[in-house]
């Protein structure tokens, strides 16, 4: 299994065709999915605190259709995003759309931790996902989606390993200077959901916001097989590593979501 990490983002007059490029070197490559960055068809909206509403789209919105052609015309699975609109609540979620090799949409998943800092003014722009992740059929493989953030809450790595994904992928918009603390979080992921964990970033600053930092590929044994500054990167993924992570230490210990159901139970979410 091969997977594309393509560090651009596409919200410029000429981001379709730039994507159908990037896509088709991806597929040239050998690729059968490719991983965008976060929100890659906007320009990083939670730069300020300010929201657009150009910046959101309902269901089925421009975004989405572009996303669906260009994976249509590639003949590439493709995971990209979008801040989408829901209906029957009229909030605002930073949303994963995951695509197959002939644009149809076969899973999405909304960001649920979102920081509030200088140049990450995210709860400004949308609201927390409210569903846990599952894993998504897509270019051969079976993953989970994490947005940014999301990795430095290891519960849904965790339930995504235990569900049997095969990969975590990971679409951020990260800072250079904290890109180790990131790596280590990575490592430690992979290791102890017994997937891959794959992640790509923005590829470089926006509106004085100091985002950068490659793109990355660690196996479930914790070992970093890729660093990239490149905007298209691949990495072969081994079925057989999987399988014998999972079945050594950690990877065959029991999961006791009864257990931790309880305790998160009684936990102040904030």
């Amino acid at each position: 299994m091969r997977v594309a990490l393509v560090s651009d983002v596409f919200y410029s007059e000429d981001g379709e065709s730039r994507l159908r490029r990037r896509l088709a070197e991806a597929k040239a490559r050998g690729a059968t999915l490719a991983v965008l960055p976060e929100i890659p068809l906007n320009p990083w909206s939670p730069a300020t605190a300010t929201p657009r509403d150009e910046d959101a789209e309902a269901a089925n919105g421009p975004r989405h259709q572009m996303l669906g052609r260009c994976a249509q015309e590639g003949r590439i699975a493709v995971v990209g995003g979008a801040i989408v609109l829901d209906p029957s609540t009229g909030k605002r979620h930073n949303t994963a759309l995951v695509f197959d090799d002939a644009g149809n949409l076969v899973g999405t998943y909304r960001k649920v931790h979102l920081p509030n800092e200088e140049g990450f003014r995210e709860p400004c722009h949308y609201d927390p996902g409210s569903d846990p992740p599952q894993a998504i059929q897509a270019g051969g493989l079976t993953f989970g989606v994490q947005i940014c953030s999301d990795m430095n809450r290891p519960a849904g790595s965790q339930v995504l390993g235990a569900a049997g994904a095969q990969a975590i992928v990971n679409p951020r918009a990260t800072q250079a200077i904290t890109y180790e603390r990131w790596k280590l979080v990575f490592r430690a992921n992979a290791l102890t959901s017994t997937a891959y964990v794959l992640s790509v970033n923005r590829p470089g600053p926006e509106q004085g916001v100091d985002i950068g930092g490659p793109s990355i590929a660690v196996d479930p044994n914790g070992d970093v097989l890729i660093e990239s500054m490149d905007p298209v990167t691949t990495v072969d993924l081994d079925e057989q590593v999987i399988t014998n992570a999972r079945r050594r230490y950690p990877g065959y210990l029991a999961h006791f979501p009864a257990i931790y159901a309880r305790g998160w139970s009684q936990v102040n979410p904030r």
